[in-house]
């Protein structure tokens, strides 16, 4: 396949060096270390707490645009660092479109994870479940850390919720719901995903 069959991948590589010097100055404002190899397609939307740490490994690749990826981000890609003290470590070779990552305590990623088009992983419920307790303290949900080690591939509109770890080598469906630990080397899906056999392909 040559370029005059793909053309939109040669406006993809123009935007891609076009928004390289802005999201320099957009992680270097933040205190976040730029890796080797890293390729990101439109500036990614960053919310750090100055007290947090963010840290990414080499040739991550973020797509943040709408025509970045045919699947279409349904917005920029937002990486949050929510209270003092959290942590959202990425590995190498790491690869998401749209979506967010908010951690409120501590997300780890590990090595070359892909994360499907407009996914959420998230390690907080935000609010209280109590009414008396969302007046009282709204931001004061319940946190618990997320771990999803190498090799995991998370398909597209996923949602990754508080407390869970994903087992290297793992894939979860599109679509799917993560209330739960899923063990290494399977396939899961579903809401709530539910392990649907060895991942042997």
């Amino acid at each position: 396949m040559n370029a005059f069959d793909t053309p939109w991948k040669i406006w993809n590589s123009l935007l891609l060096g076009a928004a390289y010097p802005l999201n320099r100055l957009l992680f270097l404002w933040n205190g976040i270390a730029w890796g080797k190899g890293w390729r990101l397609h439109g500036l990614p939307v960053i919310q750090k707490h100055r007290q947090s740490q963010m840290r990414f490994g080499d040739r991550l690749a973020l797509r943040s645009t709408l025509r970045s990826n045919p699947l279409g981000a349904n917005h920029a890609v937002i990486l949050c660092t929510w209270q003092a003290g959290s942590l959202l470590q990425i590995g190498d070779d790491f690869s998401m479109t749209g979506g967010s990552i908010c951690a409120s305590k501590q997300i780890v990623i590990g090595d070359r994870v892909t994360v499907g088009a407009n996914s959420i992983i998230v390690d907080s419920d935000f609010h209280p479940l109590q009414p008396d307790l969302r007046l009282d303290q709204p931001q004061g949900g319940s946190t618990s850390p997320i771990l999803i080690e190498d090799d995991v591939f998370i398909g597209m509109n996923c949602l990754i919720l508080k407390g869970v770890t994903i087992g290297r080598g793992s894939v979860i469906g599109a679509g799917s719901v993560v209330t739960a630990d899923i063990p290494a080397g399977v396939v899961a899906a579903g809401n709530p995903a539910r392990i649907l056999r060895e991942n042997t392909d």
